[in-house]
């Protein structure tokens, strides 16, 4: 091959289906699944690959096919529910976005809970103090209702933390490494082990 100078000898291998994958397509929606028929009719349309290239490839869709049908008829849980509704769309495999699709039809109250969680985290990031009584009535009505009492008991806490620059996430990051110090030692460190480490460690 060197000697005869060819340069395509690590090209890489095209499958002879390739070109005739949109047809196939169309012809398995129109309803021909028979793997034998699909093969004669390329066969018509000049694909010279054998029997088996076909066969294989009805094989690989119907699996396909019925891993997606296994998938919708299994009932997700509710953890699985709340991923599928929160993350983007561009995400989901089509498995996935048929089930949010049916959700949604089927649940639309949790649509409007996603709605009201979303309205929520925008009041946070815009510092509209002005609008959480009027958020607090809707989720009261809503499937969030827990979340909106636990809002209306610290009512005034949240008003602060949406209206005040400030913020206690420096405190909570050092309580976080001082837990991890912990963890190392296998929580064994008494106060002057963990003073010296966290003191020496600035």
């Amino acid at each position: 091959m060197i000697r005869g100078e060819r340069h395509d000898i690590f090209r890489t291998r095209q499958n002879s289906l390739d070109q005739h994958l949109p047809w196939l397509d169309d012809q398995w929606a129109a309803g021909c699944r028979n793997g034998a028929e699909l093969w004669r009719r390329l066969r018509v349309r000049g694909f010279r690959g054998s029997l088996r290239v076909v066969g294989e490839w009805t094989t690989r869709r119907r699996r396909s096919e019925k891993a997606d049908i296994e998938n919708l008829h299994r009932i997700p849980s509710a953890r699985t529910i709340v991923r599928l509704m929160t993350v983007g769309r561009d995400t989901l495999s089509k498995a996935e976005t048929i089930t949010v699709v049916a959700v949604e039809a089927g649940v639309p109250t949790l649509v409007e809970a996603r709605e009201i969680a979303a309205e929520f985290h925008a009041m946070i990031r815009r510092r509209a103090a002005a609008e959480l009584s009027p958020w607090i009535e809707r989720a009261r009505a809503s499937l969030v209702v827990s979340f909106a009492r636990g809002v209306t008991n610290d009512e005034a806490a949240v008003r602060a933390a949406i209206t005040s620059p400030w913020s206690n996430g420096q405190t909570e990051g050092q309580i976080t490494r001082l837990k991890l110090v912990r963890r190392q030692m296998y929580g064994r460190g008494k106060i002057d082990l963990l003073q010296a480490r966290l003191i020496g460690a600035e």
